[in-house]
C-alpha cells in the first residue's frame, strides 16, 4: 500500500479539482492521505483501485461495527431501518470514493462502489460528506446516494451530511421514507 500513497494522493488532488467561484476548499492531499492512512487501520478495510497507465479510479472503507458507534455524531434519531442494517453488520462505510476525469468512463465510481459493496455483502453503503462540498454532494445524490441528516464530529468545526446506498430492492423498500429533499438537503435542511 504504501508504495501507492502518492499515486493516490495525485488522484485525489485530481478527483476533486474545485470549480471557479466555488467557495468550498477541499481537505489538503496530507488530510487525505491521515484519513487514508488511520482508515487502514480499521477491521476489515478494503480498497478496489482501477488502473491503467495510473489509477484511474479507487474507493476505500470499513464494515461498520453493529453496535452502532460509528453513528455517534448523527444529528436526531437515526432511522429504525438503518439501526437495525447497523446491528445486523450489513452496513459498509466508505472513506472515499475517487475518480479520474476520464470522458470514456463516466460510470467508473458506481462499479467501484458497488464492487465493495458485493464483497462485503452489505445492504447499505454510508457515507459522511463535508456538507460544504456541494459538488461532491450532488454527484452522489445523482448515483442514488440518499441524504439522510446531519452529522457531527464533537472534535471538529465540520458540519457533515450522513448519506446512504441501499443495496438490492428489498433494502431500498426498507428505506423507502428516506428521500433527498428539494434544494440539496434531507432531512433537517441543506
Amino acid at each position: 500500500m504504501e508504495d501507492l500513497y502518492e499515486d493516490l494522493a495525485d488522484l485525489y488532488a485530481e478527483s476533486r479539482v474545485t470549480a471557479p467561484g466555488d467557495a468550498y476548499r477541499r481537505p489538503s492531499r496530507q488530510n487525505f492521505m491521515d484519513r487514508l492512512t488511520t482508515d487502514m487501520r480499521r477491521p476489515g478495510f478494503a480498497m478496489v483501485i482501477a488502473e491503467m497507465d495510473r489509477p484511474m479510479g479507487c474507493a476505500f472503507g470499513f464494515p461498520v461495527r453493529g453496535d452502532g458507534s460509528w453513528w455517534g455524531g448523527f444529528d436526531g434519531t437515526l432511522p429504525h431501518s438503518i439501526d437495525q442494517l447497523t446491528v445486523s453488520g450489513r452496513v459498509f462505510a466508505f472513506g472515499d470514493i475517487l475518480v479520474r476525469p476520464h470522458p470514456r468512463d463516466r460510470d467508473l465510481a458506481r462499479r467501484l462502489q458497488e464492487r465493495l459493496l458485493t464483497e462485503h455483502q452489505a445492504s447499505l453503503g454510508a457515507m459522511l460528506v463535508d456538507q460544504a462540498a456541494r459538488a461532491t454532494l450532488a454527484a452522489l445524490r445523482s448515483r442514488g446516494w440518499l441524504d439522510i441528516g446531519v452529522f457531527r464530529r464533537p472534535a471538529g468545526p465540520t458540519t457533515f451530511r450522513a448519506l446512504v446506498l441501499p443495496v438490492g430492492e428489498r433494502t431500498t423498500a426498507r428505506l423507502k421514507g428516506l428521500v433527498t429533499m428539494p434544494g440539496g438537503g434531507g432531512p433537517g435542511g441543506p
